[in-house]
């Protein structure tokens, strides 16, 4: 029986309350300090980098983790590991409950397609660079883990939540120590790079117009808040816990699909927890055709899902996965690391800005410039961070560049779950592994460029 006054009943709440008190602080500072305003570095990595000083100040004070202290229920480190993986896919399904809108051409379905490809092929492009770097490394520094490389798609391309699925799995399956915190920081670095690249081009463009001025943020109206045919805001029920309801109900559908299948293929039990986001995906997608079938037969008579209330719910998620994950990096465990992490991070942020500039020139000429920035503050940090590179050339969202970046999803899931899988045999053949990656770019680039290589071909019959 818990005694109300122990701390397993208050650590998890009180980390989980630092952890939104250093996103206002974190906010606070940002809308203070000119350079940090100007610098577009995301919230959540402010705050995530407050708390990693705070608890390093506190380290060399006491001699103790801070996050492993009684105050926090003597397990904050796991704790804030677990919120990562969870939030990870909450946010994914959250964005996936969201309805679609808009009628859907032949050229916008070209033009998602594209971006999803290019999603993946920037993630396989990632692969080769940093496990070309960890493989070089290994013959060079003794015991190096040399597949950490891998862990470069998953911290820029994928965010915080994989880098930590697949340091965990690199660190727990084959030994790579302080694999989760190796990861954690590539994804760390992810955001930095964003910022760097980000505000270095959006200075190229100021140079070039006057399309970079500040926006003002348009307020919302009531038809983007909520349509005529949805649940009231507020019933019996609240609206906004109808969405929370509707996302964990499908978290925990997608919690007995991955305990059932690990059941059935217990060798794979941690590669099929480590797409708790994928199957979050597949899940949310059935509740979703579900709730539509059930609304066609008249079962239900109003929609049950509100994009604006997804949308806050996966930020809020987000927002709470990337202060957590940064949080949870522990420096101590890199302390031989810090060169290969630093030139990896590097190479990183040249070969995702060169690659989406070429993608972007050759495929978007209508909109660039915008598809460029949502594309390389995705593939650097998260799809919140194209976002907000976006919004500093396209305020209103006038270009289709936003609605890329949400439903390229689908066609990037589906080629990029080979890579997933190659992945967790990079430990074991990190050179055939960088075979494989290469000749699926040269593949992947063949599709991509499909318009522009077959068009020269038939050109030449002629």
């Amino acid at each position: 029986m818990n005694n109300f006054w122990d701390s397993n009943v208050w650590g998890n709440l009180n980390l989980l309350a630092v952890l939104l008190v250093s996103l206002l602080a974190a906010n606070i500072l940002r809308k203070s300090i000119p350079f940090l305003r100007k610098s577009l570095i995301p919230t959540s990595v402010l705050g995530g980098a407050i708390l990693i000083a705070v608890a390093g100040v506190y380290k060399l004070v006491t001699g103790d983790i801070m996050y492993d202290t009684g105050f926090f229920g003597g397990n904050g480190t796991e704790f804030l590991e677990t919120v990562t993986y969870h939030c990870l896919a909450l946010g994914f399904i959250a964005s996936t409950f969201k309805p679609a809108k808009g009628k859907m051409t032949k050229k916008r379905a070209s033009e998602i397609f594209n971006t999803g490809v290019t999603t993946v092929s920037t993630y396989i492009l990632q692969g080769i660079v940093g496990l070309a770097v960890s493989v070089v490394a290994a013959l060079i520094i003794k015991d190096f883990f040399p597949a950490a490389g891998m862990l470069l798609p998953f911290g820029y391309g994928q965010g915080t939540g994989q880098a930590l699925n697949y340091g965990g799995i690199f660190e727990n399956e084959y030994g790579f120590t302080g694999g989760k915190s190796f990861g954690l920081t590539v994804a760390a670095l992810g955001f930095i790079s964003a910022s760097i690249g980000g505000v270095i081009h959006l200075n190229i463009i100021r140079r070039r117009s006057e399309k970079g001025k500040d926006e003002k943020v348009p307020s919302l109206s009531a038809e983007q808040i909520q349509s005529e045919d949805e649940i009231p805001l507020q019933e019996s029920i609240d609206k906004m816990t109808v969405q929370i309801a509707l996302i964990f109900m499908t978290y925990m559908l997608a919690y007995l699909l991955m305990f059932g299948l690990g059941q059935l293929i217990p060798g794979m039990k941690s590669v099929i927890f480590g797409f708790n986001f994928l199957l979050g995906v597949l899940m949310a997608t059935l509740v979703k055709l579900a709730l539509g079938f059930l609304k066609k037969k008249k079962v239900i008579k109003k929609e049950y899902t509100n994009a604006f209330l997804m949308t806050r719910a996966g930020n809020f998620f987000y927002d709470l996965m990337v202060v957590a994950g940064i949080a949870a990096i522990r420096l101590g465990v890199l302390k031989n690391y810090w060169g290969i992490i630093l030139i990896m991070g590097f190479l990183g942020l040249v070969f995702t800005y060169v690659y989406n500039r070429i993608v972007a020139k050759r495929l978007f000429p209508e909109y660039t410039e915008e598809q460029f920035l949502a594309m390389y503050g995705m593939l650097t940090g998260t799809a919140s961070t194209g976002v907000i590179l976006l919004r500093e050339i396209d305020g209103d969202f006038a270009t289709p560049a936003a609605d890329n970046l949400v439903y390229q999803n689908f066609p990037a899931i589906v080629f990029g779950l080979p890579i997933m899988l190659l992945a967790t045999m990079a430990p074991e053949h990190p050179l055939i592994i960088i075979a494989v990656l290469t000749g699926f770019f040269a593949v992947m680039n063949v599709i991509l460029f499909r318009s522009k290589i077959f068009r020269r071909k038939a050109k030449k019959k002629q």
